[in-house]
């Protein structure tokens, strides 16, 4: 395994401050379009898939930063996912805020029913919704008031809101006949999916080894 760059407290402090002003640039771009009109001919259309989007690429970074430190030896990378995370969630409450908004002028009842009506749009309310516990426990403090074994299986949802997250994209793209998008997307989840299982796979074999009586 590689050991490379080892980053000082102030060189990680300006990587985080790096990443925070990056990770802000798609809320950048759809605050200057709004304000010099900008967005197309559907600025509305254009607000709520440009933040559906982003929230999956965040989700897909979050999923990748365990295999990142694990292959590269950069056990600093772990101190980024929080943020990571955090902006996920960011861009899922900009996603969800701007569907209650612009589609149903913050009627939940009219939401809700359009949710049953539409698959796709309850797919990916359940996203949003299982990601708000990890939002509200991303703190140290929660993760004390938890216990870290407790947090970890919480923190576990993400294996289930990224799949849903995926599936709700793939469904609205599927209305366009567009599927090259969802496709890349399927096939990093997927690998960063199945890593995981391998290595608990693995995992277990020699745990299972481990307890083998001696001959």
């Amino acid at each position: 395994m590689a050991t490379g760059f080892n980053p000082a407290p102030r060189q990680l402090l300006a990587i985080k401050a790096g990443l925070f002003v990056l990770a802000l640039l798609p809320f950048g771009r759809l605050l200057l379009g709004a304000l010099t009109d900008a967005l197309g001919a559907n600025p509305l259309e254009f607000i709520t898939w440009n933040t559906g989007e982003w929230t999956l690429y965040f989700l897909t970074m979050t999923l990748a930063v365990t295999p990142l430190r694990r292959w590269s030896g950069w056990n600093w990378l772990i101190r980024l996912r929080r943020m990571i995370g955090l902006f996920a969630f960011f861009y899922a409450f900009l996603h969800f805020t701007a569907f209650f908004w612009f589609d149903h002028f913050f009627d939940l009842r009219e939401m809700l029913r359009d949710a049953v009506r539409r698959p796709f749009i309850l797919v990916g309310f359940a996203a949003f919704v299982l990601l708000i516990p990890l939002a509200v426990t991303s703190t140290n403090a929660m993760v004390k008031r938890l216990g870290g074994r407790r947090w970890q299986w919480l923190h576990r949802l993400i294996y289930v809101i990224v799949p849903l997250g995926l599936l709700h994209f793939w469904w609205m793209r599927a209305g366009k006949n567009n599927f090259a998008e969802p496709l890349i997307f399927a096939l990093i989840v997927g690998f960063l999916l199945a890593v995981r299982v391998v290595w608990a796979w693995r995992k277990r074999a020699r745990e299972q080894m481990a307890r083998r009586p001696v001959a």
